[in-house]
């Protein structure tokens, strides 16, 4: 089987950290969507099983039929969008558990008509590479930027991460994020100041919740849900793809995880999207020098959601037992070469280099707006500034 052969450490390291970063970074605002809608520990669960069996077949089964690394992951900003109107609700009383499945299955609805019709992918394709670098570059930075923060709480975890970095770099680069993580581990354990893991072996069980269809559901959870998704998601995730420089059929992967989103809803999987954060992980050059061996990283990512997914409680306290200043820094050093790389096709066009630097700062800047991320105000405003610049302009 190709996968064995073509397996190696590198890869199956960046598959981990993707996990380490993506989950644990995000997980408490999943719990917070679920706990608005007064959800019990087993609805908890349940919640955990739908999106890690779902994020996990999502993004092992395409990576493994298309040789190419194919990144699914939950809707961060989607989970964040649940948590406050959940709380919220009509007339201030909270949405039911009930209603809001019916909403994520409406959302998952429109997200299987944007793949199937294709209207999303042609949108893509009509934003220039240097737009969509710069709006990577945007995204990473701030986790970029992150693991070097980490170091006003922890700077002797984050400066001997930075050393064994740029160590191992200059010993063998691929092996450099391997190393960092691996001495961190090491240098937490021995420090023995990390929170032990409340571990409980156990299978986790899925919890059928009947969906319940209202129109002030539909309009107040279900369309922002889709409109967060679409841009704050889908958007950057097409970014990092394209930026990587890999060509995937992206209006089949989009219907893809539609139709899982509407499967695993009423079992809690609220919404699924591309990647962005933890694609470039795995599509990056630290995954595998070779390319097309990079499908190995996001196969790796995939099965170890899997696991999540069947053991929700034992995966949960072991990944958020990690203090999060090591999992700040991993990320941030994961990503330099990923950030570089987009900023360096984003200003490569001087044409070009005005409306990059544009989107890349708005991007940067994390500025929300009518409810909706700094990803896609961060390409409207390179887009306009590219046309203002651009239109009729003489050659």
């Amino acid at each position: 089987m190709s996968f064995f052969k073509d397996f190696s450490l590198s890869a199956a390291t960046a598959g981990f950290v993707a996990v380490l970063v993506g989950f644990t970074s995000s997980v408490a605002i999943v719990f917070s969507a679920a706990l608005a809608f007064k959800a019990t520990p087993e609805q908890l669960t349940s919640w955990m099983w739908a999106l890690g069996l779902g994020m996990g077949l999502c993004t092992l089964i395409p990576s493994l039929i298309l040789r190419k690394p194919v990144m699914v992951a939950w809707s961060t900003p989607g989970a964040a969008v649940l948590a406050v109107a959940g709380v919220a609700g009509a007339s201030g009383a909270g949405y039911s558990m009930n209603e809001a499945v019916g909403a994520f299955m409406i959302c998952a609805a429109l997200i299987t008509l944007a793949g199937v019709t294709g209207w999303f992918e042609k949108l893509m394709d009509r934003i220039p590479m240097a737009i969509a670098a710069a709006l990577l570059a945007g995204v990473l930075a701030r986790f970029g930027m992150q693991g070097f923060v980490a170091a006003q709480t922890d700077w002797a975890l984050v400066v001997l991460m930075l050393i064994t970095y740029l160590l191992g770099k200059r010993w063998n680069a691929r092996y450099a994020v391997v190393l960092t993580l691996v001495i961190a581990i090491i240098f937490v354990a021995f420090r023995a100041d990390s929170m032990p893991a409340n571990i409980t072996f156990s299978l986790a069980k899925p919890v059928f919740v009947m969906p319940e269809f209202s129109w002030g559901a539909a309009i107040s959870l279900a369309l922002p849900l889709f409109i967060v998704t679409m841009a704050s998601q889908n958007l950057p995730g097409v970014a990092a793809i394209r930026a990587s420089g890999f060509q995937l059929p992206l209006s089949k992967i989009i219907s893809m995880t539609g139709v899982a989103t509407f499967l695993l809803a009423p079992f809690g999987g609220f919404a699924l999207n591309l990647s962005a954060i933890t694609a470039a992980i795995c599509m990056g050059k630290e995954a595998h020098p070779d390319p097309d061996k990079r499908y190995i990283a996001s196969s790796v990512c995939g099965i170890i959601y899997i696991f999540i997914g069947l053991f929700a409680s034992i995966v949960t306290a072991l990944l958020t037992a990690f203090p999060k200043e090591l999992i700040a820094a991993i990320a941030g050093l994961a990503l330099l070469g990923t950030i570089a790389g987009g900023l360096a096709t984003a200003l490569q066009d001087e044409k070009h280099r005005d409306a990059a630097i544009i989107t890349f700062l708005v991007t940067l800047s994390g500025v929300t707006l009518a409810g909706i991320g700094a990803a896609f105000w961060g390409v409207v405003a390179g887009s306009l500034a590219l046309f203002v610049q651009n239109y009729r302009a003489k050659t």
